[in-house]
């Protein structure tokens, strides 16, 4: 059996450049294709046999009370009425979302500085005793593969590193929007610059996201009083002291790591999306045609 039972998926910012969708919507329940960009991450994580999943809302929101309903509410209304219409085969990717491994929905706890790094701490009890832990970010989305999966089976061939991480090589002209990783011997992570300023600052083209194996040592370096850039309460910085103390690895993606971030590349996402993986991407191609011959 697998070493890592459990993940953390965050979802706790407020989104303000998607509003005013996101007052009272979480932006991870926008949708990707039929499925939320939430829902996608999940499935990453069933597919690399996760048993349960800690989601992180923002605090002080409806967004605990609309994942609870989207991963728990059976629906039988709508059920009895597709069945009544026979149309029971419509209701089946509901049944799915009801099949998936335990799903625990909390509330970022709303004392904690800002940062990608609270909602993590405030699941801290659901993995506290873990050998070691997944976390994903719901901004990211992978296609074609579990990056999940494979920093699990990552993790089951170097049972002893403090962490590993999945990094991607990105163009110059986004360094500054990320993580971007310094390598040292090997697979090994030496540090993260977060957001360099200049193209200079950057220690390579290899930019850190949203997907972690941690170990609960993470908790030694992710607390209130570590904040780093802007006083935000940085993963990275965590990670960084991770590697100062033992091996933290540098795996690559098996898929394609997208931002859903902000409007414009949760579009770019959303079309790629549907052109791999749905059944319509044909009259996408069309309609794009016709704009542009139009234009």
């Amino acid at each position: 059996m697998s070493a890592v039972k459990k993940a953390i998926i965050t979802d706790a910012g407020f989104a303000s450049r998607y509003l005013p969708i996101t007052k009272t919507i979480p932006k991870a329940m926008i949708p990707i294709g039929a499925k939320p960009v939430m829902q996608l991450c999940v499935e990453e994580c069933v597919k690399a046999g996760i048993e349960e999943i800690i989601i992180v809302a923002t605090p002080n929101s409806m967004a605990r009370d609309i994942y609870d309903d989207y991963f728990h509410n059976k629906a039988e209304n709508v059920k009895a009425l597709l069945d009544k219409q026979g149309k029971s085969k419509r209701f089946e990717p509901v049944e799915e979302v009801l099949n998936f491994p335990k799903i625990t929905v909390i509330e970022q706890d709303a004392s904690l500085p800002y940062g990608n790094g609270s909602p993590i701490v405030s699941a801290k009890e659901f993995v506290k005793d873990e050998e070691a832990f997944a976390v994903l970010y719901s901004d990211d989305i992978i296609l074609g593969s579990s990056d999940v999966k494979t920093l699990v089976d990552d993790y089951e061939k170097n049972p002893g590193v403090k962490a590993i991480i999945a990094g991607q090589e990105m163009p110059e002209e986004v360094w500054n929007k990320y993580g971007m990783i310094a390598m040292k011997e090997g697979n090994k992570l030496s540090h993260i610059v977060e957001k360099p300023e200049t193209k200079e600052e950057s220690p390579s083209n290899l930019a850190s996201y949203g997907r972690y194996l941690l170990t609960p040592e993470i908790f030694d370096y992710l607390v209130p009083s570590n904040t780093g850039k802007d006083g935000e309460l940085w993963t990275t910085d965590a990670i960084t002291k991770l590697a100062e103390k033992g091996d933290v690895l540098v795996t690559r993606s098996e898929g394609k790591w997208i931002t859903t971030g902000d409007p414009k590349n949760y579009f770019l996402a959303h079309l790629e999306y549907s052109m791999k993986y749905s059944d319509y991407a044909k009259d996408i191609e069309e309609c794009y045609n016709k704009l542009k011959e139009n234009k």
